[in-house]
């Protein structure tokens, strides 16, 4: 899945239930996806957070197939910044 399928399938999540804060995927050389202003945006943006995942992990976490808290604790999802942000990404998997 490429980074702009997620994008599609994070901006149905963010349409049906809207994030408050800015939030960044920084998927290192595959690219950036953020999500700013109810928009899933791929680029970089100034964010309140920033989750620093793989690609592949990333689509295995939009999946189901990869526990957010397991891969923060194993290493395969680091955090920068406001960690209250991130405790919100449940609200968009699926």
């Amino acid at each position: 899945m490429s980074l702009n399928e997620i994008a599609a399938r994070v901006q149905r999540n963010l349409d049906r239930r809207p994030l408050d804060s800015t939030l960044k995927f920084d998927c290192g050389q595959d690219g950036i996806l953020t999500l700013a202003g109810g928009q899933a945006i791929v680029g970089d943006q100034p964010a309140d957070c920033t989750i620093g995942i793989s690609a592949a992990n990333l689509e295995k976490l939009m999946a189901g197939k990869l526990n957010p808290m397991t891969a923060f604790a194993t290493g395969k999802l680091k955090v920068s910044g406001d960690m209250s942000v991130a405790l919100k990404l449940s609200k968009l998997l699926g």
